[in-house]
Formats: structure tokens, sequence, C-alpha cells
């Protein structure tokens, strides 16, 4: 007979907003896992793996040299860092549930909600994860010093940006095409095993060389990480601002696609898959 009429404020909805992000983020980081630790502690595994793969492989086949004079071990990890924070933001967003999940069936949850979830665990999982393997470096090998930590700390998180800006894009194209988004996300992945730069620096490429790599967004962030890190280091031919203008135009056709195919998805989709 009587109904009470609710009216929430901006900032009431606000932290209503804030607080289904936060719960949708730690169901993220432990969907995979049996708890967070463990999300953790693998992520802390791959980069150490990849860090010492690089390091064995620079030693045996004499490549050492062509590294920037400084702390070989900081060279290795300021690749494989924002290597890997990009690849698994963009793995993330691409996995994110999308407008045909049954999560979506809950009255608060959105896709924007399930997107900004996964992106975030992903740069909760990889910032802990970098800052431990440091940590533990500088405690157990040799202290760390890095020139410009706030520069380094924002090409890490450009490198993170621009992930999930690329994932936006894939994943507004993967209700469409869903076998060809998963063959573009390995593939790319793939590539940027050696794309990324992770392996050398720009200053030291030849021109013909340097045109193979200068249309990666993430070669940039590299390259620029490396001159905040290394005080002895100068990008030449690298800019920060690249990468930026990269990810906010695939933001921006990543969102239009994801409101686009949000309209049209339907369960059906995925009958005979």
């Amino acid at each position: 007979m009587f109904k009470i009429e609710r009216r929430d404020t901006m900032t009431t909805r606000a932290f209503t907003l804030a607080e289904l992000i936060f719960h949708a983020t730690v169901r993220q980081i432990r969907k995979g896992h049996s708890s967070g630790l463990q999300a953790l502690f693998m992520s802390i595994l791959q980069s150490v793996i990849f860090i010492a793969a690089f390091v064995v492989m620079f030693s045996v086949l004499g490549l050492r040299g062509n590294a920037i004079r400084g702390d070989f071990i900081l060279y290795i990890m300021t690749g494989v860092f924002l290597f890997m924070t990009h690849i698994k933001a963009m793995g993330a967003v691409v996995g994110a549930e999308g407008p045909a999940s049954p999560m979506m069936k809950h009255a608060p949850m959105n896709t924007v909600i399930s997107i900004t979830a996964a992106a975030l665990g992903s740069l909760y999982v990889q910032s802990l994860s970098m800052f431990l393997i440091l940590f533990g470096v500088h405690v157990a090998w040799n202290p760390i010093v890095i020139e410009n930590f706030g520069g380094a700390a924002m090409m890490f998180l450009l490198a993170w940006f621009v992930g999930v800006a690329i994932g936006m894009v894939l994943l507004a194209l993967k209700p469409w095409a869903p076998n060809f988004v998963q063959v573009v996300n390995s593939i790319y992945s793939r590539v940027n095993m050696i794309a990324s730069g992770k392996m050398f620096v720009a200053n030291m490429l030849p021109a013909k060389m340097l045109a193979f790599f200068d249309w990666n967004p993430l070669f940039h962030a590299i390259d620029q990480s490396r001159g905040y890190t290394f005080i002895n280091y100068n990008p030449h031919y690298t800019s920060w601002q690249y990468p930026l203008k990269v990810g906010l135009v695939l933001l921006v056709i990543g969102l239009m696609g994801e409101f686009y195919t949000r309209r049209h998805a339907s369960l059906s989709w995925f009958a005979g898959k």
C-alpha cells in the first residue's frame, strides 16, 4: 500500500558504484585461483621466470654489452614488467564478462563494472608482484636505484592503459568473431615478445631496424621507462605521447564498439559454440 521512494544522491551512487567495482575486482582476482595469494604467487613466478630466462639468454649469447650501462637486472626488469602488465591487462579485459554473461542478470551489475574490475584486478596483481620482486632483489641481490621513480611509474601505468585500450577493441569484436579475437590476442602477445623491444634499446637500433618497432606503443613505453630509470640513457627515437594518443583513440573506439555490441548481443549467438 505504502511505498518508500529512495532518492540517491550523486555521492551515494558514486560510493555504490565504487563498492560494486571493488567486489567485482576481488572476484576477478580470485576467479582463476583458490585465493588472492595464489594469484599473486603465480604472477610473481611468471615474472621471475621471464627475468631469469632473459638473464641466462643474454649471458649465453654474450649480449650483455648491448644493454644500458648500469644495473643489468634492472634493465631486464624494466622490459619484463611493462610487457607483462601490458599483455595481462589486454587479456583480462578481453576475458571480461560481456553483455550475454549470466552475471549481467544481477541488477546492479553491468559491463562497465566487469571491464573496470578486470582492468583494475590486473593492475593490482602486476603492481604488487613488481614491488615484491623489486624489494626482493633490493634486499637479497643488490640495491635498486631508479633515477626518476615517478616517470618510470607513469610509463608502467601507460603500458597498462594501452593494454586496456587494445583489450576494449577486441572485447567489442569478441561476440561477433570470438575465434578471430582469440587468434589476434594470441598473435599480438607472441609478437610483442620481440616487438616490445624489451631486449634492446631504440638508440642502438639502425634506422632500418627501428622502422619495424616504431609502430608499437609498448616499444615506446619501455624505451621511455628506461630513460626515466637510468641516469645515463636519454631516448631519442621514442616518446610517451605516442602510446598515450594511441591508447586514447583505441579506448574511444572500444567504448563505442562495446556500446553497440551490448545493444545487439544475444545469448543465441553462443548456442552453437
